[in-house]
Parts: C-alpha cells; sequence; structure tokens
C-alpha cells in the first residue's frame, strides 16, 4: 500500500493520478490519493478515472476541509 500526496498539483492531479496508477503501481497493489478538491468536481473525476484504468475505487471520503483521500485498488 502506497500512499500519493497530489495536493500540490491543485486540480491538475488527474494526469498525475492516471501516471501512478498504469506505470508505478503493480497489479493488486492498493494505492491512497489525498488531492484537494475545491468545487467537488475532483471527486467525481477521481472516480471516472479509476473506472476507466479497470479499478476498484475501494474508498473516497473527505479528509479535511480542503482535501479528499481515494483508495484504489489496481
Amino acid at each position: 500500500m502506497k500512499r500519493y500526496d497530489l495536493r500540490h498539483l491543485k486540480e491538475n492531479f488527474a494526469g498525475r493520478m492516471s501516471e501512478i496508477i498504469k506505470n508505478e503501481a503493480a497489479h493488486g497493489e492498493v494505492l491512497i490519493f489525498l488531492f484537494e478538491i475545491g468545487d467537488f468536481s475532483p471527486v467525481q473525476q477521481s472516480a471516472d478515472l479509476v473506472k476507466e484504468l479497470g479499478c476498484e475505487l475501494m474508498n473516497s471520503l473527505k479528509f479535511n476541509e480542503a482535501d479528499w483521500t481515494i483508495v484504489v485498488k489496481k
């Protein structure tokens, strides 16, 4: 299980998240991503991306007032 903090990327986190899932994660590995939510559209964007990449979204929850955490299994 690895944790990736993508908050520094602001709304541009999806490309890096996709790259990590495709190129850095092993099949069956569980990944934790932390990103900023802003207007909440990144929450749906992240769920759509996980589905598009053929992975399982195991959990999705608000981390604090500005951040969101998702747990993905490749």
